[in-house]
């Protein structure tokens, strides 16, 4: 890649950001904050300011719950088919600004730009795969035991909702909420990491380009969560709150919730267990191992924090593993070739940092990075450790980071035991090639998915969610969409 073409790229980055809205989006309009507060976004790979958004407080909190409220029974009486191709019609317009929307987002968020255009693609499925629901939700119509009542089963939509997501998949997570809620016929609000919001404003345009009707979806941009998500939760017009982040926040959400007993959808943390047993095809192992541990740079709750490798295999899958972690390419990720980009903020690599030394100060080894490279940007080398206690600090904590520890295990019952003793149990990985020890150590793990021979569990046509501390509800799949609905029964005598 040419010193001009990477000029270019950066040059069309800036023209894209600067195009953008950077106000709040209430009821159809865009807007500055009503105290006129903004704030920053910075670009990882630099530290520089890319843009200034508005800071949305509690007077705008309100307005966009009360838009929200006011447009609900217009919207969830639309038609079904109309909800859909809105649907249709962003899905296709995503597709056709991927280029664009994933410089967007490695502008904001740092990950390599081939990566951000899998993410887009990936992000444009949930509307597609929801434009398909909508037309699809359907109830029920059966007797009564005693034969004196016919039961008619009909969904409605739960009502305005809150959607709240973080910066690692900022599209994403974006239209894994929205798209439900749309094809369901709920009005929303929006809160979008303060972080990353640039991308979900990209993706507001979209909509409203696809025609989405005012009002339906309210975005309010903010550096000061609590004060608006407060004001929505206590504002006794939302019916329901979804939220993906920090099990720390999502208790606090819940407890918010119960005060008018709000219907909550939650994809909380993770702690992710990997293990490799004697049996595995060793190289198949580490490609998944690489997967499931650096995609989004490690900054994801389904990457895998903790890898198990039966004794007799251990030295083999470090060693393999290592030689693929030092091969990547750390840099920018709007330069092509870079495999690996920033961190997204210097608390996350001083984290990551805390954790490797307190790692090694109890006995592992670094076998290849453990260190932050010069330059600027919030950078941390591929790292992989060996021979790590189970009772260092990064067994028990998200790393969140592009490292890898590996604990060896003798037996199947012990790997078992360590890969549940943790309050998480979002998703685990095994590898193996005897299909009984498969399905027996998926139903023992505690988690609520499962990838088999595989580091990859994602998919908008799959149920994904945890269970213990890592949240309540599904997202994707055929019952997604059901997390947007109530159910409401008639009883109805024969005659």
């Amino acid at each position: 890649m040419t010193a001009s073409t990477v000029t270019d790229r950066k040059g069309r980055a800036a023209d894209l950001v600067g195009a953008l809205p950077t106000g709040l989006y209430i009821n159809g309009e865009w807007a500055p904050a009503a105290d006129g507060a903004t704030f920053d976004v910075e670009n990882p790979a630099t530290g520089e300011v890319i843009a200034t958004v508005a800071k949305g407080g509690q007077a705008d909190a309100t307005a966009a719950i009360e838009a929200a409220a006011a447009h609900q029974k217009s919207w969830a009486a639309t038609a079904p088919r109309e909800r859909s191709e809105i649907l249709r019609r962003a899905y296709e317009l995503i597709l056709d600004r991927q280029d664009d929307l994933a410089l967007i987002m490695t502008t904001e968020m740092g990950k390599p730009l081939a990566e951000a255009k899998g993410e887009v693609a990936y992000a444009a499925e949930f509307f597609r795969w929801f434009s398909e629901e909508a037309v699809r939700i359907g109830g029920d119509h059966t007797t009564t035991g005693d034969g004196k009542n016919r039961i008619l089963v009909t969904k409605e939509p739960v009502g305005p909702c809150i959607l709240i997501t973080p910066w690692n998949f900022p599209l994403a997570m974006g239209t894994r909420k929205i798209g439900p809620a749309i094809a369901a016929g709920c009005t929303m609000v929006f809160k979008p990491a303060e972080l990353t919001p640039l991308t979900i404003l990209a993706l507001t345009e979209i909509l409203t380009e696809a025609g989405l009707p005012r009002g339906v979806l309210n975005i309010v941009t903010t550096d000061d969560p609590g004060s608006v998500v407060e004001t929505w939760m206590d504002s006794g017009l939302a019916r329901k709150v979804s939220f993906t982040g920090s099990t720390q926040v999502g208790k606090l959400l819940l407890e918010q919730a119960s005060r008018s007993v709000m219907r909550t959808s939650m994809e909380l943390g993770g702690n992710a267990p990997f293990l490799v047993f004697g049996d595995a095809d060793i190289d198949k192992a580490v490609d998944g191992a690489m997967v499931a541990k650096m995609r989004n740079m490690g900054e994801a709750c389904t990457a895998a924090n903790r890898i198990f490798v039966h004794r007799s295999v251990a030295g083999e899958f470090g060693t393999k593993l290592a030689e693929k972690m030092k091969a990547l390419n750390v840099g920018d990720g709007a330069v092509d070739g870079t495999d690996v980009g920033p961190l997204v903020e210097q608390k996350a690599v001083d984290k990551v940092k805390s954790l490797v030394a307190d790692a090694v100060d109890r006995g592992a080894t670094v076998i290849c990075g453990g260190g932050t490279p010069d330059g600027n940007g919030y950078f941390y080398q591929p790292t992989v450790l060996s021979g790590v206690d189970p009772n260092s600090d990064l067994m028990g904590t998200e790393i969140f980071g592009p490292v890898a520890p590996i604990i060896p295990f003798d037996d199947e019952d012990e790997v078992i035991a360590l890969a549940n003793d943790t309050p998480w149990g979002l998703v685990g990985y095994l590898f193996t090639q005897d299909i009984d020890r498969g399905l027996r150590v998926s139903s023992a793990l505690e988690v609520g998915m499962v990838g088999l021979n595989t580091g990859l569990v994602s998919n908008p046509a799959a149920p994904f969610g945890g269970v213990k501390q890592s949240g309540l509800g599904r997202e994707g799949g055929k019952i997604g969409i059901d997390e947007f609905l109530e159910i409401k029964y008639l009883a109805i005598p024969r005659t």
